[in-house]
């Protein structure tokens, strides 16, 4: 781990992992007094789970792993709120948190990177690149929602990560996985949630009723 450094903290309902799109609408006054000190300072922010509390109001509790966030992107509107779009950048561990002379939360918290010193198991890459355009094209399907890959990432890491955000899992465990000791921890659990929700995909379009079913219609061959 890297040296431990300040950082503000913005604790949500959302896991974010590096390179992830995540748009926010800022509202709350201690939010926006800290994209404001982020932008003046040109800094990134924290984004954590809540462990306990509510993302509106109140204190929380975050979980200790999170990702740094840069901001891309500002639209400020006229009664102070912004839209802001930020993408995921880096691994983090929370040492301690603090609020002191702030409105929101500061982590003392050390970066915390995938190391990858160890070369992936053979069967692992090619399992997750397969598991992972069956899964796209299944829940695009259950959702009819035209979704696609352009391209699967060949590095370890990259894959993993693509797969971890592409998950529709519960957020416990996308947690999980952004908690991953390793690429290898991070790629075989990435495995095994594709493995389950691939079949959870595959009985669900199996009980759904067949499109001319639905609207009244039928064929005959």
């Amino acid at each position: 781990m890297t040296e431990n450094y300040q950082l503000p903290l913005f604790p949500l309902r959302t896991v974010l992992f590096p390179g992830q799109l995540l748009p926010l609408h800022i509202f709350e006054p201690r939010y926006k007094q800290m994209i404001s000190d982020c932008l003046d300072d040109d800094r990134t922010f924290g984004v954590v789970l809540i462990r306990k509390g509510a993302e509106v109001g109140g204190p929380v509790v975050p979980h200790m792993v999170g990702t740094t966030a840069i901001i891309q992107n500002v639209k400020r509107l006229d009664d102070g709120r912004m839209h802001i779009t930020t993408r995921g950048r880096e691994r983090f561990q929370i040492q301690d948190y603090h609020s002191g002379s702030k409105p929101y939360l500061v982590g003392r918290v050390s970066l915390w990177p995938w190391g990858e010193s160890t070369p992936p198991e053979a069967r692992l890459l090619p399992s997750v690149a397969q598991l992972l355009e069956q899964y796209v094209d299944l829940w695009s399907q259950a959702n009819e929602a035209e979704v696609s890959l352009d391209k699967i990432p060949r590095q370890p890491l990259h894959l993993a990560l693509l797969a971890a955000i592409a998950l529709q899992v519960s957020l416990k465990e996308k947690q999980s996985l952004l908690e991953a000791p390793a690429v290898n921890d991070l790629l075989r659990q990435t495995d095994q949630l594709l493995g389950q929700e691939i079949r959870a995909l595959q009985v669900l379009l199996a009980a759904a009723p067949r499109r001319g079913e639905m609207d009244g219609s039928f064929s005959q061959n």
